[in-house]
């Protein structure tokens, strides 16, 4: 998501600004309020929108989608992002039968995921906050091939030369694969590479 926020606000200035999670809707909607006042093209990445109080969906709902002034403010130009495991045992297993089918993950279109990933989030739907949704994106499982990608990354950030030798043996020491026959997945994605990968190298 970081890299998303900083290619899509390129041309701009960027911020990080944490919203206090403890916070009333009142002050979440004030808080979107002040920051697209300031700025008109603002991103907001809300994680674990499946975890998330119905209160603060019903606190957003009111910017999203709105081609005209609210209060004076407009948000047709602002960005909402919603993170949310819901649905990811159904990208899985989508994933899953396509590479079993031979069809490399490249091949996978929106269309095949979209229409079941706009209906994984029952509080989203109900709140009716997926009739202002222009796109559900979903995040594939990461394969060993990429476990290997991130593990060079993260060694050219160490001040290390990136060996892909080294990075293949790695990808297997030191990640877990599913299922337990094929092992086609990372378990943890590229979560704990950094963590770990200093204990090996």
């Amino acid at each position: 998501m970081r890299l998303s926020g900083e290619a899509t606000l390129e041309q701009g200035s960027t911020s990080k600004i944490a919203y206090p999670r403890k916070s009333t809707t009142s002050q979440l909607q004030h808080w979107i309020r002040g920051n697209v006042t300031n700025c008109a093209r603002s991103m907001f990445i809300f994680d674990e929108m499946d975890k998330m109080h119905a209160g603060v969906i019903d606190g957003i709902n009111p910017f999203m989608g709105n081609q005209y002034k609210l209060d004076g403010v407009s948000y047709s130009n602002a960005i909402f992002i919603f993170l949310s495991n819901s649905g990811s045992t159904f990208i899985t297993q989508t994933t899953l039968d396509s590479l079993k089918a031979g069809k490399e993950r490249e091949k996978l279109k929106l269309k095949d995921m979209e229409t079941a990933l706009s209906l994984s989030t029952p509080l989203f739907i109900y709140r009716g906050v997926s009739n202002v949704v222009d796109f559900f994106i979903p995040f594939l499982p990461l394969e060993r091939r990429h476990i290997v990608q991130c593990i060079m990354v993260e060694m050219k950030a160490m001040g290390l030369e990136p060996e892909h030798e080294l990075a293949c043996e790695l990808a297997d020491e030191i990640v877990n694969y599913f299922p337990k026959d094929e092992k086609f997945f990372s378990s943890p994605g590229c979560k704990r590479i950094a963590s770990r990968l200093r204990f090996y190298v």
